[in-house]
């Protein structure tokens, strides 16, 4: 999971980022468009929403350490839901790799599309 931004209002509720969510078991990709400004908790209740409501609750949250998600919110909100959340090493590829690759792919998309 991570975020892209940077790519310019879009869309009657200009939105200007988008929340990228890489399933690392079936390798589909949702892209979310969102508001890069919210607060940790807006950013929660827009996760419940898109992801947790159509899909489930995760077993595992693998995301760079982005202030966000390292809320003490979200910490208590992955407590509740029994959810692990885990962080990718700053220039480690083995731990996110393709999920990595991916996002770039939808990164570079989204800036052609956007621009």
């Amino acid at each position: 999971m991570d975020w892209v931004t940077g790519i310019g209002p879009g869309g009657k509720e200009n939105y200007n980022a988008c929340l990228i969510i890489v399933d690392r078991f079936s390798k589909s990709i949702r892209c979310l468009p969102c508001h890069k400004e919210g607060t940790a908790m807006d950013t929660a209740l827009f996760f419940w929403n898109n992801i947790i409501s159509t899909c489930g609750v995760p077993k595992i949250i693998m995301s760079d350490r982005d202030p966000k998600f390292t809320s003490e919110f979200w910490t208590k909100l992955y407590d509740m839901l029994g959810t692990n959340l885990a962080f990718s090493t700053p220039y480690h590829p083995q731990t996110g790799g393709l999920a990595e690759r991916m996002i770039q792919t939808m990164e570079d998309i989204l800036r052609r599309f956007c621009a």
